[in-house]
């Protein structure tokens, strides 16, 4: 006579079969708010989609003007900045400490 091995009688299921109520996964509206107050703002997806696919020939990282140009400028100087660092601190790191 065999144990346990080959037989599925006392095992628990890995996942439970029934599934508690979803709390935030449903799409019904915040209670006290009518069904056309449940969104408080104007899509702006359209808008952004004709930006950015708009054939002007600039990244698609420097498509919305100003703010871009300034975030990728800041980006690159810091970049180039602690990429000097690095290296003269690497520089001073590998220079002989003098004897006394």
């Amino acid at each position: 006579m065999t144990t346990g091995v080959s037989s599925a009688e006392g095992l628990k299921p890995l996942a439970p079969t029934d599934y508690p109520h979803l709390i935030f996964g449903t799409s019904k509206p915040a209670p006290g708010l009518s069904p056309a107050d449940s969104f408080l703002g104007r899509n702006k997806v359209p808008d952004l989609q004709k930006v950015f696919q708009r054939s002007d020939g600039l990244p698609v990282h420097l498509k919305l003007g100003y703010p871009d140009k300034l975030l990728y400028r800041t980006t690159m100087a810091l970049t180039i900045g602690g990429t000097i660092y690095c290296l003269v601190a690497l520089f001073i790191a590998s220079q002989p400490k003098k004897q006394k």
